[in-house]
């Protein structure tokens, strides 16, 4: 019998877009699938701005872009501060000129049952995950409309589809982004400026590496591809939604799982 050809686990051809003369700003840039989004725009031609809390991570994130011929500045920064998201959107609209595109995906887990969960641990999720996704969003939204053009991605998870026990603080954060996504999306359509938010299942990164062999190896079971994602999918899914082959999508929830949530 001929052999069966043995495929890849994971593509490897990338999309392929043109963002030259464009911004973006990605938050999260630092490490995961924020700093693979975040190359992803750079090698594409945009000009990146990379937030994050870990100032030498964000710079190798920098660091990288340049090596492929990339433009990107480190910009660290306390997502959930809103004087200091204001004051860096003005300053990169001004000193760059415009922000074509956002990448809201800052992101952190503080994972326990409920009856266990504190205070602190509710707000900190919250507050990094969801009210950062605000901040953000309504600090570029404005000058978007005004040149009426825009792309702003929000990185939720199939946690906020489908709950996951042990994380009621980061599958609430998640939902929420959802629902926040779906309303922006409504309020500033006419004005050409597209709000979408992308749901990552299991994904290859370090929160995922911190789970072991064993337990990763039973995610694989519960997923119908039987592999985890890779970043580099997620990142492909993001450039898609910004370039002008997506200015007709807004308001959607695009769930890349491996049929997880099928």
């Amino acid at each position: 019998m001929p052999e069966t050809p043995t495929m890849p686990e994971t593509p490897t051809r990338r999309i392929q877009v043109n963002l030259s003369g464009q911004t973006a700003i990605v938050t999260g840039a630092s490490r995961g699938i924020g700093k693979e989004i975040a190359l992803a725009l750079g090698k594409s031609g945009a000009r990146v701005a990379c937030v994050a809390r870990n100032e030498e991570k964000l710079q190798a994130t920098v660091d990288e872009i340049a090596a492929a011929s990339g433009s990107a500045e480190a910009f660290p920064l306390n997502v959930t501060d809103s004087a200091a998201v204001q004051q860096l959107v003005e300053k990169i609209n001004d000193d760059w000129g415009k922000v074509d595109i956002v990448v809201n995906n800052a992101g952190i887990t503080r994972d326990t049952l409920l009856p266990r969960m504190s205070d602190e641990e509710w707000d900190d999720v919250i507050a990094t995950n969801l009210r950062s996704v605000f901040l953000f969003s309504r600090a570029a939204m404005q000058a978007m409309m005004r040149k009426r053009y825009g792309r702003i991605i929000n990185i939720s998870s199939v946690s906020g589809i489908m709950g996951n026990p042990g994380q009621a603080n980061y599958s609430a954060s998640k939902a929420g982004i959802i629902g926040f996504t779906q309303t922006v999306a409504r309020e500033i359509a006419k004005r050409k400026v597209t709000v979408n938010a992308i749901c990552p299942g299991f994904v290859a990164t370090e929160m995922t590496d911190a789970l072991g062999p064993v337990v990763q190896d039973e995610v694989k079971k519960r997923v119908p591809a039987k592999r985890l994602g890779q970043a580099e999918e997620i990142a492909d899914a993001v450039l898609y939604l910004a370039s002008e082959s997506g200015s007709y999508i807004t308001g959607q929830v695009l769930v890349i799982d491996g049929g997880l949530t099928a």
